[in-house]
């Protein structure tokens, strides 16, 4: 077996798992597996990354864009015009599971044309380039709030600034939320914030609520919460974590919060950690545990 095909049929295995949560109803589940297969598609389409020929890549980058689309709808309370249904994702999956044999009729799904940069394709997702900033980071991937549930609490984070002794030289910075139980798999799906060009000394700020995607009360025992600080690379074309910072569980207390901030790559286990530096410099975020 080529190494393309180990690939494609770990996707597909993939696919179908999101694919079953889909069909039985677990939307959170199924969003989530969409949601990463969509990123680890998206890395090999980045510029850089011959593993796939061009022709694959432009495919690629609409399969993942499709399953992020579909990831959106299952969570999204109101409708929108560009929703993907279930029987549409389910023609995703043929062309996923043809894309080495070659897939020769249209795409069964509108999609628009992915652009290209440089030698490949500007890939969608997590490490990549110019496309995914100015399309998905600019106005981030933030989720609605939840359904009421009662006896159950909203838990919203507030992402307030981040301090950096070098602020003027991160482009379209935005962080990535993670939610992550006790074995480093999601809890919910991971959400951007928008970027953010408001600098004041050595802060970026923010100022966005991320809805976490399940009541506090229901998270599992060991959930961290993840903050990933990412900024473009204009030379390189791509998407890079610059550190990271997570709370856990006992932290989860209404109130304002300083986290320290770690050296990437970001470490989900939570295993071996270094400070990013010993100046007294942090991630400010605000917490809120709501009941409407």
């Amino acid at each position: 077996m080529t190494e393309k095909s180990r690939i494609v049929n770990q996707w597909c295995v993939y696919f179908e798992k999101g694919r079953d949560f889909d069909s039985w109803g677990q939307l959170v589940e199924a969003a989530d597996e969409y949601s990463s297969l969509a990123r680890d598609i998206g890395k090999y389409c980045a510029a850089g990354n011959n593993t796939f020929g061009a022709d694959q890549k432009k495919l690629m980058l609409k399969i993942s864009v499709c399953l992020e689309k579909r990831s959106k709808t299952l969570l999204s309370t109101q409708a929108k015009e560009d929703e993907i249904s279930l029987d549409d994702i389910k023609k995703v999956g043929d062309v996923l599971r043809n894309l080495n044999d070659g897939w020769s009729g249209p795409f069964p799904i509108r999609v628009e044309e992915p652009k290209t940069s440089g030698p490949g394709i500007a890939g969608y997702g997590e490490e990549n380039g110019s496309e995914f900033v100015t399309s998905a980071a600019e106005g981030g991937s933030l989720l609605p709030r939840i359904p009421y549930e009662e006896g159950f609490h909203r838990f919203v984070v507030r992402i307030d600034r981040i301090g950096l002794k070098d602020t003027h030289v991160y482009l379209n910075p935005f962080i990535t939320v993670s939610v992550k139980d006790a074995n480093s798999v999601n809890v919910t799906p991971p959400q951007d914030t928008p970027m953010s060009n408001r600098k004041d000394g050595k802060y970026i700020n923010f100022g966005f609520d991320v809805e976490i995607q399940k009541p506090i009360e229901k998270l599992p025992r060991g959930t961290a919460i993840f903050f990933e600080f990412k900024h473009y690379k204009p030379k390189k074309d791509i998407v890079s974590t610059r550190c990271f910072a997570f709370m856990e569980q006992d932290e989860f207390k209404p109130g304002p919060a300083c986290i320290e901030l770690y050296q990437k790559p970001t470490d989900f286990h939570r295993k071996r950690l270094n400070l990013l530096t010993q100046k007294p410099l942090y991630l400010h975020v605000t917490l809120n545990i709501l009941d409407d």
